[in-house]
């Protein structure tokens, strides 16, 4: 009777131990050494390869700084793998994640139960992607929010080529921009022409985040620049060959320009204010037909028109080219020698820079590299 029962074990358990073999040779290459020596310690630590395969792995290959003996001992035990992920960090729900593509550390990630539902439903398709998808998942919920980061999850798995081709700044842009969207009571939201919406694809909260960024950065300018507006002009407005020149020289009417012909003339205030250029906008019976800036180089002493473009940066006609040109042309240009000022500091300002962003350093309890507490235009121009 004896022998027969332990017959009947060692038949039982064979089948078991071919499936563990199976799934322990999905593991990465880079991964394998560490997974099986882990799973020979402990027949329930081998039955993870089958039961919950990425707390295995996370358990071969802890986090930085990261203990994982007690959660070891919890399975060693027969905790429920509910208590040993949570031990180790491991959300529940990444227990539906192929192996294969594991190959470093697992980032902190959220584990809610409503989150898991979610994501679940947008893991990457490809094993190659999976360490990225989880880096940028991870990355998404700790600097924005959850639904941001299921959002990211979404979208990578759609177009995970636009994704992965954004660089560090223009993400953390994103980062911020989806933060201070879910955040109503902001400045931050305040300056925002479009928030975010989990409705958007990639392409379409890229560009409004780039928007973003360019109210952003005018806001910042006129909290450096105070009270301006341009006494001198350089040049003649008023009416010429059936048009109106009107010059843009103030705060006021370089943002109106902007919203009316959607472009960025609201970020060339430090440049006006300065004596770098001018701006002009040529109408017609009230309505815009262009705008366009002129200024003086070391190299070309007299002033000319820089650029010239109709809404949205449209070129110009040649003909509009023509129009301002001879407006330009009736003047005495060698009489106008503008002398551009240099400015001693032009960061922008502290008081309006730390009250833009104090409350997203309060909401993360941190002051992020990129983000620095000093006011800084090489740290805000990298957000792009």
């Amino acid at each position: 009777m004896t022998a027969t029962h332990v017959s009947s074990r060692a038949s039982a358990g064979a089948p078991r131990h071919a499936l563990i073999e199976r799934r322990l040779r999905r593991y990465a290459p880079a991964a394998q050494v560490r997974v099986r020596a882990l799973a020979d310690r402990h027949s329930r630590l081998a039955d993870l390869a089958v039961s919950f395969p990425p707390l295995l792995f996370a358990l071969a290959l802890p986090r930085p700084g990261q203990d994982p003996e007690p959660a070891i001992a919890c399975a060693i035990d027969g905790r429920p793998l509910g208590a040993v992920a949570a031990m180790a960090g491991v959300p529940r729900w990444l227990r539906r994640l192929p192996m294969e593509g594991l190959t470093r550390p697992l980032p902190m990630l959220p584990a809610g139960e409503l989150f898991g539902r979610r994501i679940v439903n947008h893991f990457p398709r490809s094993p190659k992607l999976t360490a990225a998808w989880l880096e940028m998942v991870a990355d998404a919920a700790d600097w924005s929010t959850e639904p941001f980061a299921i959002w990211v999850a979404r979208e990578f798995v759609r177009d995970p080529k636009a994704v992965l081709t954004q660089k560090p700044g223009e993400l953390r842009l994103m980062v911020v921009w989806t933060w201070f969207s879910q955040h109503l009571e902001t400045d931050g939201y305040r300056l925002m022409e479009a928030p975010w919406r989990f409705d958007m694809q990639f392409d379409a909260a890229v560009a409004a985040a780039r928007a973003w960024h360019g109210r952003l950065s005018h806001h910042l300018s006129l909290s450096g620049l105070g009270e301006w507006r341009v006494v001198d002009h350089w040049l003649q407005p008023g009416p010429f060959e059936g048009y109106d020149f009107v010059p843009l020289d103030s705060p006021e009417r370089l943002a109106e320009e902007a919203a009316a012909m959607e472009n960025c003339l609201r970020n060339y205030c430090y440049e006006v204010a300065d004596d770098h250029c001018r701006l002009w906008s040529i109408r017609r019976e009230g309505r815009r037909i262009a705008s366009f800036d002129v200024r003086r180089h070391q190299r070309r002493p007299l002033l000319h028109i820089d650029q010239l473009s109709g809404a949205k940066n449209e070129p110009a006609p040649i003909e509009v080219w023509g129009l301002a040109t001879r407006w330009l042309h009736q003047h005495d240009l060698m009489s106008i020698r503008p002398e551009p000022r240099a400015r001693e500091d032009s960061e922008p300002e502290t008081a309006s820079w730390r009250k833009l962003w104090r409350p997203y350093w309060l909401a993360k309890r941190c002051i992020p590299f990129w983000l620095p507490l000093r006011p800084s235009w090489r740290a805000f121009d990298a957000l792009k």
